[in-house]
């Protein structure tokens, strides 16, 4: 196994784990979890949604064939969530220290390394889409 390889394990394998140890708060409406999102004013539908599609991109990052899908999805969810930390809730949540913005920065940058090991899978999803 080479380094690349060892490396998309490792990112994909910590983007998942962070995305998915969530998804108890969020399908057991944890009142945190409620009490966030109902900040951001979207509970609970935006909880349940935000829930379903890490769940999703948790499984899609673990299966090589999907990596680049599920990097591009890990993407755009932490981007969003970092987003809501900024500008709405701010970088610390209920006294975390600030470890739920610290989480979704750690998986904002594991997928976007997951994106640039598996560009060629992308290319080729591209090439399929585009025909």
């Amino acid at each position: 196994m080479n380094l690349s390889k060892i490396s998309s394990w490792i990112l994909r394998i910590v983007a998942a784990v962070i995305l998915l140890q969530t998804l108890y708060f969020k399908f057991t409406a944890h009142p945190e979890s409620v009490e966030l999102f109902s900040k951001l004013g979207v509970e609970p539908w935006g909880r349940v949604g935000t829930g379903v599609l890490e769940l999703i991109t948790g499984v899609l990052l673990l299966i090589p064939a999907t990596a680049f899908i599920g990097g591009f999805l890990g993407m755009g969810l932490m981007f969003g969530a970092i987003a809501s930390h900024l500008f709405v809730i701010g970088i610390e949540s209920k006294g975390d220290g600030g470890q739920l913005f610290m989480l979704a920065i750690i998986v904002l940058i594991c997928s976007i390394f997951i994106q640039v090991i598996h560009r060629n899978e992308g290319k080729k999803l591209l090439k399929l889409i585009i025909k």
